[in-house]
């Protein structure tokens, strides 16, 4: 049933899809962009007979799925952190009123002035966890030296957990739609558990 799908990974426009997807989520978190890079590592585990056992031929495939998906996650995440570092008083105003926002923007900050940025690549995986971060990060005129590295390792560990659950999702179970359900399950239950480790967090 699956094998229409698989055609999926073989066309280029795949990935200009999972791309363009993965960068709007940051102002969009309704998009369903970690759902499209499931469902292509899926597709492309079907194309290449990993749920056959067989030694798969498209891998470099699925690598290029995750270096697409990480780098549009960083783009967007830069693009979002510029706009709100030129938002101005707005911005400000708007953050200010909302006590979940500006409790996010001081314990990121904390993070980050710590040299740590494990709340950055938690927030990837946190239903629009990754929008926070970004805005917050860009309001409060934190260095771009300090968010940068900390957004290219989230959207890597982003990038990969996705792909790997598709790819692995179609070897364990078989390249269906089952196996595609499963791993969005996966993906969620991710999102629900990182969402409930940051809210759990004591803002400083």
């Amino acid at each position: 049933m699956f094998e229409s799908v698989g055609s999926l990974a073989a066309g280029p426009w795949v990935y200009a899809v999972v791309a363009v997807s993965v960068l709007l989520d940051v102002f969009l978190p309704v998009l369903p962009s970690g759902v499209l890079v499931i469902t292509a590592a899926t597709a492309a585990a079907a194309g290449s007979g990993a749920a056959t056992g067989r030694v798969p031929h498209e891998v470099p495939d699925i690598l290029a799925l995750i270096l697409c998906a990480a780098t549009a996650s960083v783009l967007g995440d830069l693009v979002a952190y510029r706009l709100a570092w030129r938002g101005g008083e707005r911005l400000d105003r708007a953050i200010a009123r909302s006590r979940r926002l500006t409790s996010a923007q001081q314990r990121l900050g904390d993070a980050l002035a710590r040299g740590g940025g494990a709340l950055v690549v938690l927030a990837r995986f946190a239903p629009a966890g990754r929008s926070v971060v970004s805005f917050c990060a860009g309001a409060a005129h934190r260095r771009a030296r300090d968010f940068v590295p900390w957004s290219a390792l989230a959207g890597l560990s982003w990038a990969v957990y996705s792909v790997a659950l598709g790819y692995y999702g179609a070897q364990w179970l078989g390249a269906t739609w089952l196996a595609t359900g499963v791993s969005v399950a996966a993906l969620f239950g991710a999102g629900a558990a990182a969402g409930y480790v940051m809210r759990r967090q004591p803002a400083s």
